[in-house]
């Protein structure tokens, strides 16, 4: 089978959606597939009418295409043009677009498929626009060593410095915790957004907080693994999330994650009490739950405890791409999508 892969061109940094592209690219060809993916630059989410076009003739050379939604979803003339023609069109949706509903809802429509990487990101969708037909595909997890920890405490906050990701509120929060030992890492690219983290580094130096949190930037290979390798917690406070994969990466060093109730990243914990989901939306202060966590030993030891048998249960990025590849030979039927295990199910 050969598949083109077309992913955006404008989002320059370690995204989760980037990251899952590759992966699935590699494990995909992994299973024998002829994989081409096509970088396609513009000012996606809907680009210029040359953007489009490059777009389309994108689509145009393959019987099999996956567009990242990031594309895909601000061109549906073209996606419906290139299926209208026999090319298999699969739109992978990481999360719906903000801001242009009627154009996705159109590109969705005129797509052979969907793939969300999430059940909450395909709820996302269906919550817009009715019943989809919807893979779903969760991230694999990569294997790791399993962390050593530090004393005191360290905390990791893995994600490029966004407002959505609120490191900005996380740092206020350790503000306020300042009695209490620990070190913290904020991970992640400043170039996203480079006044959001100009405002992140101005509040650590505002409440004398540098010689406890460090601001790394973006991290890869060893210097990545070593942040994990001494982290006791993981915190991912985003206001959305279709998945997270950040926190099965945490759970597969054996270390709890602190997550947003509400948010795709509740998924990607579990139900084995590996860490908590915070239900903000309510008052619930990440403060509170980040000294329980620090002064409580025992709490300490039942999230690390449950951590480590969570990372048992971890899926590989094999089983991610088997999924996906199942569907893509075997178009849907209307009404019908899969489950996280990859077998078709009708919705009610």
């Amino acid at each position: 089978m050969r598949i083109r892969f077309l992913v955006p061109g404008n989002v320059r940094h370690g995204s989760g959606g980037n990251k899952y592209n590759a992966k699935l690219a590699e494990h995909l060809t992994a299973l024998g597939v002829t994989v081409e993916t096509v970088t396609v630059d513009g000012d996606w989410p809907v680009g210029s009418r040359a953007d489009r076009i490059r777009f389309g003739e994108a689509l145009d050379g393959g019987t099999t295409v996956i567009a990242d939604g990031l594309v895909a979803s601000g061109a549906p003339e073209e996606v419906a043009g290139a299926a209208g023609k026999g090319t298999q069109v699969w739109i992978l949706s990481h999360m719906a677009l903000a801001d242009h509903p009627g154009l996705e809802a159109k590109a969705l429509a005129g797509a052979t498929g969907i793939i969300c990487p999430s059940a909450h990101a395909a709820a996302g969708l269906e919550a817009r626009y009715g019943s989809l037909n919807a893979v779903i595909a969760i991230p694999g997890a990569d294997s790791a060593d399993i962390a050593a920890g530090s004393e005191p405490p360290h905390i990791v906050a893995v994600a490029a410095l966004l407002p959505n990701k609120s490191q900005l509120e996380l740092v206020e929060t350790f503000a306020g915790m300042q009695d209490l030992e620990w070190s913290a890492a904020l991970i992640g690219s400043e170039n996203a957004d480079t006044s959001y983290a100009a405002e992140v580094r101005a509040a650590v130096e505002r409440y004398g907080l540098e010689n406890r949190i460090s601001v790394t930037g973006e991290l890869t290979g060893k210097p990545l693994e070593d942040q994990w390798h001494k982290a006791d917690l993981s915190v991912l406070l985003s206001r959305s999330e279709s998945f997270g994969m950040v926190v099965t990466e945490s759970l597969a060093h054996g270390v709890p994650a602190i997550v947003r109730q509400g948010t795709g990243a509740v998924e990607a914990l579990g139900t084995k009490e590996a860490g908590a989901a915070l239900d903000l939306a309510t008052g619930e202060e990440p403060a509170k739950t980040l000294r329980r966590w620090l002064t409580d030993q025992g709490l300490q030891q039942s999230w690390r405890n449950n951590a480590l048998q969570a990372r048992q249960d971890l899926q590989g990025w094999d089983t991610t791409a088997a999924t996906v590849l199942k569907a893509l030979q075997s178009p849907p039927n209307q009404g019908s999508r899969t489950s996280p295990a990859g077998e078709w199910r009708r919705n009610p």
